[in-house]
This record gives structure tokens, sequence and C-alpha cells, in this order.
């Protein structure tokens, strides 16, 4: 997610829960808590940068309620890099499904 802006931020985060929704159903069953921990541990990392609660939501609503000129460089360079390694874990939620990375086997 190299040099979005804050409204491309804020789009990904407000997909996040649909998005992460979408990933569970196709993993189909797959052990995937430490993945879904690992997406929470960005978002929330993300939360902590923007100063809101946790949530994917709350941090769009963060970023969206102040001016994209207003935010600092380094802030968004880092909610940058949480909102990528978010959507990567999301991608391997809904890659377990296809690996058969089954909880009951």
């Amino acid at each position: 997610m190299s040099k979005s802006t804050a409204d491309d931020l804020v789009v990904a985060f407000r997909s996040l829960e649909r998005r992460r929704h979408e990933a569970i159903e196709a993993a189909d069953g797959a052990a995937v808590a430490d993945l879904l921990a690992e997406l929470d541990r960005h978002v929330a990392a993300a939360a902590s940068l923007v100063a809101s609660a946790a949530g994917a939501g709350a941090v769009a609503a963060a970023l969206a309620a102040r001016p994209g000129e207003d935010w600092e460089e380094t802030t968004l360079d880092a909610v940058r890099e949480h909102a990528t390694q978010a959507g990567s874990a999301l991608r391997r939620v809904a890659d377990a499904g296809r690996r058969g990375d089954r909880d009951d086997e």
C-alpha cells in the first residue's frame, strides 16, 4: 500500500470487516485463529497510531475525521504498513481453505 493517501486508507480500513468475513468463509473451516489474531494486532496498532478506539471502522473514522494534509507522513507510512500486513493476513486466511488446513484433520 505504498504512498496511499489517507483517503485510500479510510477505504482500506472500512473494507476490512467485510473482507474478514469473506476470508473466513473462504477458509471453510481451516485453522486460521493465529492469522486472525495477526490481523487484529495490525488493526490495533493502526488504532493506536491514529488515536482511535480498537477496530477497523474506528481507524477509518479517525483517518476520515482529519484532513489528509494534516497527517504526518511517518504516521501514514506506519498506518499503510499495518493496512498492508492486515491485507496479507486476510489473503492467507482465505488461502488456508484452498490448502486444506482443517481444524478437524
